[in-house]
């Protein structure tokens, strides 16, 4: 429940860590905020999912299950949590990925080195204008994107 409120009181609904891994982000400037207080008309939906918090590669994933990844992309700011997230874990989870016998889907910004990464690993890929909600310095210019597909019609 603590995550919904920092979720809805937070700037532009961002989760982001310090290095100490504290919550950093400052409230946004909303006039009226539309809280749930009842989660009951879900229950049923997400009656067969299962949430957890582990490494990647700690998930037992079944070879029909679907995964969509949205690994932190590939730009200078990468300190969403403590310790961030380096090149080599970016290629961790792309291979760790193509691996599964599932379908897939990940979604990062199309840098260079992310659209070498996933043709090498044979991913099927689709690009698109992303926009953008959050800057530092105001600039809301749509970036372009790219979903990385495999085994999927």
């Amino acid at each position: 429940m603590l995550f919904y409120y920092l979720n809805r009181t937070g700037y532009n609904g961002l989760c982001r860590f310090n290095q100490s891994g504290e919550f950093n982000v400052p409230f946004g400037s909303y006039k009226n905020i539309n809280y749930r207080s009842d989660f009951l008309e879900y229950v049923e939906a997400f009656s067969g999912w299962r949430f957890t918090n582990v490494p990647f590669e700690k998930l037992a994933l079944l070879p029909e299950d679907f995964v969509y990844a949205d690994p932190p992309y590939d730009v200078e700011f990468r300190q969403y949590s403590k310790g961030g997230f380096i090149w080599e874990q970016q290629e961790k989870t792309a291979h760790w990925l193509a691996s599964h016998p599932g379908p897939v889907v990940l979604s990062n910004q199309a840098t260079p080195r992310i659209v070498k990464l996933y043709r090498k690993l044979g991913y099927s890929l689709k690009f698109l204008q992303g926009p953008r909600r959050i800057s530092c310095n105001g600039d809301r210019t749509p970036a372009e994107e790219v979903l990385a597909i495999r085994n999927l019609s």
